[in-house]
């Protein structure tokens, strides 16, 4: 089957499914399913807005709010992780994945699920060491603190996700891999992006925690997304015994969603052509979720996972045939995902803005339905109990003493952060910060939506969309010139209207308000959204 795989979305359906439609029309390529690896901004109203992580000049509705309130309905079936620009509430109403619009499934933390025999895999958010040992405490209204916070990769998921046995053919994170840039093109890699070269010879562009997770599930395909820019490699995995057959990985990441970009990818999957064409759960994901559900946490506490080291009665939770066995039963063997798509709040009406409306805390009825289902804990609930218990003393129950939020959305994480004792080595850099001085990209075509007087026109905005075949070699470190020409032999035919992009110089800036110089942070030119110079600046 042809999947079609995106990056940053940034809440540009219309243009991303008009994409898809203008590949049919050109050249009789009709996905059968559409990947999302992040930044997808299920925004649904003003309160949700509110609720993700960027400046507020970039605060914009974009059309997500059209396919929630069925006005528009998806053309094919898409499926998405969340990154760090999100309306977070929206996605935390369902932790363990779920419909945010008809035909439209979010994978929640992290999540396995089945399509057409294809088993597809991903875990949401990015890395930040300092959030890694904590549990998901986080609800609405958040803080200054907790409205990052609640985007940032938890140790628990990675556990859970560990505990998988059996074959991943996909698996999506928005951040990439740690060291994944040391199987590609490093050189090209450099070229586009020189800015990179820092943390590419130290060796912390990335994350750690979706390293560790590469290493173990060793899946057929990884894609990410993130940093902007386009970027393939071929990462041949290590056997632990002689027995076991060799492995390797075909990762890809993704630009982000824009016109002139190399923003969407086709790729050609082998499925099995006797399975039905419905999103279905994956058994032994949900028989992990059952054998972890009592390690659940809703505090800001660090805790560290079990593990063999002596200091835990079981380490190992992983499914057992009998368990996967289990599952299959309590369902009749009929995993289909129930088309349980449910408004939880109210759609964004042009008509009649609702500027000052505060976020809630909402409990959805999918999760509610899934975790009765099969015994789960509803983390929302459970973090609503415990905040009416005032057992959870998070940074919300302190609003009197914080200032509200900056409407500039101004403040920023700190650049660099101590690795937690987790057993994942090394640092990890503050995201990508990104200067929105200049440049030829009109970010108007990302932020506001097309006037119905004057619908856009895709079919000279969209460039270079690649038919990628299901055998993709490139070459590790510097052994090859070119990543494209790799591309470019290994079969890579059809392309709209390639355009080049233009290159920005390096841009350093050093210190903080403080004065305190002793980290410089990198000033990624990269043109993009989301990024402001009122946010250069370090806490």
């Amino acid at each position: 089957m042809k999947v079609a795989v995106a990056g940053c979305c940034h809440g540009a359906l219309d243009k991303m499914y008009e994409t898809l439609e203008l590949l049919q029309r050109r050249h009789n390529v009709r996905p059968d399913l559409l990947l999302c690896c992040g930044d997808f901004q299920a925004v649904r109203n003003e309160a949700d807005l509110r609720c993700m992580a960027v400046p507020a000049k970039y605060r914009h509705m974009q059309t997500f709010y059209r396919y929630y309130s069925g006005e528009k309905k998806a053309p094919v079936l898409t499926v998405f992780i969340g990154g760090n620009h999100e309306a977070s509430n929206h996605l935390q109403e369902l932790p363990y994945g779920g419909w945010v619009a008809p035909n439209i499934y979010y994978l929640g933390y992290a999540g396995v699920v089945r399509f057409r025999g294809v088993r597809i895999g991903g875990i949401s958010g990015i890395f930040k060491s300092h959030d890694y040992r904590k549990g998901h405490f986080e609800c609405p209204p958040y803080n200054q603190q907790t409205i990052r916070s609640a985007y940032h990769v938890r140790n628990i998921e990675v556990f859970k996700l560990k505990q998988l046995k059996r074959p991943i053919d996909i698996f999506m994170s928005h951040d990439w891999p740690r060291s994944i840039y040391h199987y590609g093109n490093k050189k090209q890699l450099l070229k586009m992006k020189s800015f990179f070269r820092q943390e590419v010879e130290s060796n912390t562009l990335g994350s750690p925690a979706a390293s560790e997770l590469l290493q173990h599930l060793k899946p057929t395909y990884w894609f990410s997304a993130h940093l902007h820019v386009k970027f393939a490699a071929f990462m041949q995995h290590q056997t632990n015994s002689k027995e076991e057959l060799p492995k390797a990985t075909k990762f890809l990441a993704l630009d982000k969603c824009l016109p002139h970009r190399d923003f969407l990818q086709i790729i050609d999957i082998e499925h099995d052509p006797s399975a039905g064409d419905s999103l279905e759960y994956d058994a032994e994901w949900i028989a992990v979720l059952k054998a972890t559900n009592s390690l659940l946490n809703v505090t800001q506490s660090s805790w560290n996972m079990p593990e063999k080291n002596g200091l835990h009665a079981k380490w190992d939770y992983s499914a057992t045939e009998e368990a996967i066995k289990e599952v299959l039963e309590e369902v009749n063997h009929n995993l289909k995902i129930p088309c349980n798509f449910t408004l939880t709040a109210a759609c964004y009406d042009p008509s009649k803005p609702q500027k000052h409306v505060e976020p809630v805390h909402t409990i959805n009825p999918q999760t509610t339905e899934f975790c009765a289902q099969f015994g789960l804990t509803d983390i929302n609930d459970k973090i609503r109990q415990a905040k009416e218990e005032g057992s959870v003393r998070g940074e919300y129950e302190e609003e009197e003493e914080e200032e509200e939020m900056d409407s500039t959305g101004s403040a920023e994480e700190p650049s660099e952060y101590n690795t937690d004792n987790s057993g994942l080595s090394s640092i990890n850099p503050d995201e990508i910060m990104l200067d929105e001085e200049g440049g030829d990209e009109d970010l108007s075509t990302c932020s506001v939506d097309p006037s119905p007087d004057h619908p856009p026109d895709f079919s000279a905005s969209f460039s270079d969309i690649r038919i990628m075949p299901d055998s993709m070699v490139v070459s590790s470190d510097d052994a090859m010139d070119s990543t494209n020409e790799e591309l470019e032999k290994s079969g890579v035919s059809k392309q709209v209207e390639e355009k080049s992009l233009n290159e920005r110089p390096l841009k350093r800036i050093g210190g903080n308000e403080n004065g305190n110089s002793g980290t410089k942070k990198i000033k990624r030119r990269n043109q993009a959204i989301y990024a402001a110079e009122d946010e250069d600046k370090t806490e």
